[in-house]
């Protein structure tokens, strides 16, 4: 059995070709969609600002083989995204991600202060 990493990826894309329901729907939810919903989840997290409403952001986490990279991470996260936003109606262009693997990230410690 291959090593399972846990990685934290975002996704950013532009919005595109939204109808005009879609765009609609868009603002009438961006309250809810803010920097204050900004989770890593399985399903994702879509965050987005109301004016300009022109690009938006989604936030996952992926858990898949260590020897497949951020790579395969990305991608997954990116597949998760199309399908959602697709099944939502929402048109996008653009998407791109950036992975981190939380398994390999480096975490910096500050010492105790002295008194």
């Amino acid at each position: 059995m291959s090593e399972q990493h846990t990685y934290r990826v975002i996704v950013r894309g532009t919005w595109d070709g939204l109808s005009d329901t879609a765009r609609q729907r868009l603002l009438d939810e961006a309250a809810d969609h803010g920097l204050a919903s900004m989770r890593f989840t399985e399903e994702g997290s879509l965050t987005y600002e109301r004016s300009p409403l022109k690009h938006f952001s989604m936030r996952f986490v992926v858990v898949s083989d260590a020897a497949d990279g951020d790579e395969m991470a990305g991608a997954i996260a990116e597949d998760r995204a199309e399908a959602t936003l697709r099944a939502l109606g929402y048109g996008f262009t653009r998407m791109k991600s950036t992975v981190t693997d939380l398994d390999t990230m480096k975490i910096n410690v500050k010492p105790a202060s002295r008194r």
